[in-house]
C-alpha cells in the first residue's frame, strides 16, 4: 500500500511539475511582496506576540547591507525524508555554512508555526536553523513551489527545494523532481554551490 501511494504521489508530481516562477537572478522579495511567514514558536509565545508574522523582506534583507541566506523548503514537519535526511543535512553542516558567511539557514514548510516549533525542538535543530511556518501556503504559492499531495493525505504542500539568496536575489535554486526525492536540495549540495 505504501509503495502504491509513493508511486501515485511521484506520478502526480511529475505530471503536475511546472517550473517555479522564482529562478536564479529573481528577487524573492519582489516575487512575494505582501507575504509574511510565521517564526516557529509555542502557543504562549504566539499569544504574547499577538500572533505576529515576519515579512519576507525582513527575512532576506538587512537594508543597506547584503544578507546571505540559505533557505530550504520541504513537504512537511514530522514526515520521513524531511525528518531523517533534509533537516539533518543542514543541522550537521551549520558550522560550514557560517564559515562561508551565511547569516541565516532557514527551513520553511506549509505548516503552522506551533507544529514547526515542536518539530524543531524534537530534532534539536532550533538553535542552528530558523524554522518558519507558511500556514496557508502563500509564500510557496507566490514562488510557484506548491504541490498537491492529497494522494498522501497531506493536501497542498511545498516542493522539496533549496536556495542560496543574497540580499533577496536568488543565486542558486534546486528543486527536487518528486517530494520523496533527496538528490539536489540537501545541505551538502548547496554548500558546494556557495
Amino acid at each position: 500500500m505504501a509503495s502504491a501511494m509513493l508511486k501515485r504521489t511521484r506520478m502526480m508530481a511529475q505530471s503536475l511539475r511546472s517550473y517555479a516562477s522564482i529562478s536564479v537572478g529573481s528577487d524573492v522579495t519582489a516575487a512575494a511582496p505582501n507575504v509574511s511567514l510565521q517564526k516557529a514558536r509555542s502557543w504562549d509565545e504566539g499569544v504574547s506576540s499577538k500572533f505576529s508574522t515576519t515579512p519576507i523582506k525582513d527575512i532576506f534583507k538587512f537594508g543597506v547591507q547584503g544578507k546571505n541566506v540559505v533557505i530550504f523548503g520541504l513537504p512537511g514537519a514530522y514526515t520521513g525524508v524531511c525528518s531523517m535526511q533534509h533537516v539533518p543535512s543542514y543541522k550537521n553542516n551549520i558550522d560550514k555554512f557560517k564559515a562561508k558567511g551565511i547569516d541565516s539557514v532557514i527551513c520553511v514548510a506549509v505548516n503552522d508555526p506551533y507544529t514547526m516549533n515542536g518539530w524543531a525542538e524534537k530534532l534539536q535543530a532550533k538553535d542552528a536553523i530558523e524554522f518558519y511556518g507558511d500556514f496557508d501556503g502563500s509564500f510557496h504559492k507566490s514562488l510557484d513551489l506548491t504541490i498537491d499531495l492529497s494522494a498522501a493525505l497531506l493536501g497542498l504542500r511545498s516542493h522539496r527545494w533549496s536556495a542560496y539568496v543574497v540580499d533577496g536575489n536568488v543565486k542558486v535554486l534546486n528543486v527536487e523532481e518528486a517530494p520523496s526525492d533527496f538528490k539536489v536540495s540537501g545541505g551538502d549540495v548547496i554548500l558546494g554551490q556557495i
